[in-house]
C-alpha cells in the first residue's frame, strides 16, 4: 500500500443511536488514493465523543500513513470550535477527548481542523452509519473496525491535570 509522503485530507463524521454507535473516516491523498473506514464501538458514546472518535481514528489512519500535513474537515461545529479554541470544554470526559485530540494533532507539521457542511460530508456520513448497520457476518470491501474501549483514558486525563496545575503555580 502506497504511503502519504505530503498531505491529505481527512473527512470524520460519528454517529450514536439508542441502538448502536459508531464512526465514519475518509482519508484522500495524492494520487487517487482513498481510503475509507467505517468503526462501530461496542461502548456507548454520545454525539460528540463519536465525532471525537471518528477524528481520533481518521488521523491515527492518517498517520500510520505518513502524512506530514493533514487537513481535517468535519460537519461538527461544537468539535471543530472547540478545537480551534472557540468554545470552551466544559465536560470532563470530552475534556479528555479534546486532549487527546490536540495530541494527535500536533504529531503532523500541518494540521487545520475545518468546518464544512454536513452535505459536503456525505461519505463520512455514509460510512458512521454503514458503521451501525452492517453485520459482522457480511461480506464488504470496506475496512470495518470495532473499537472495544474510548480512546482516552483517565490516566490521560490525569496526566493533563497534573500538567495544567503545574503551568498554573
Amino acid at each position: 500500500m502506497s504511503t502519504l509522503s505530503g498531505g491529505c485530507t481527512l473527512y470524520v463524521d460519528g454517529s450514536s443511536n439508542k441502538t448502536a454507535c459508531g464512526a465514519g473516516v475518509v482519508l484522500e491523498g495524492q494520487g487517487d488514493l482513498l481510503l475509507e473506514q467505517a468503526l462501530q464501538f461496542r461502548f456507548r458514546v454520545t454525539n460528540n465523543q463519536a465525532k471525537y472518535e471518528a477524528l481520533l481514528a481518521g488521523l491515527n489512519l492518517a498517520y500510520d500513513m505518513g502524512a506530514h500535513e493533514v487537513t481535517c474537515k468535519s460537519d461538527s461545529h461544537v468539535m471543530v470550535d472547540q478545537l480551534n479554541g472557540e468554545f470552551e470544554v466544559k465536560e470532563p470526559l470530552l475534556q479528555r477527548y479534546f486532549h487527546a485530540a490536540k495530541n494527535s494533532i500536533a504529531r503532523f507539521s500541518k494540521a487545520p481542523l475545518e468546518h464544512i457542511p454536513r452535505e459536503d460530508n456525505k461519505r463520512a456520513d455514509i460510512f458512521s452509519k454503514l458503521s451501525v448497520t452492517k453485520k459482522k457476518s457480511h461480506q464488504r470491501s470496506v475496512i470495518q473496525i470495532w473499537l472495544r474501549h474510548p480512546s482516552v483514558t483517565e490516566a490521560e486525563c490525569l496526566a493533563i491535570d497534573e500538567a495544567e496545575a503545574e503551568t498554573d503555580n
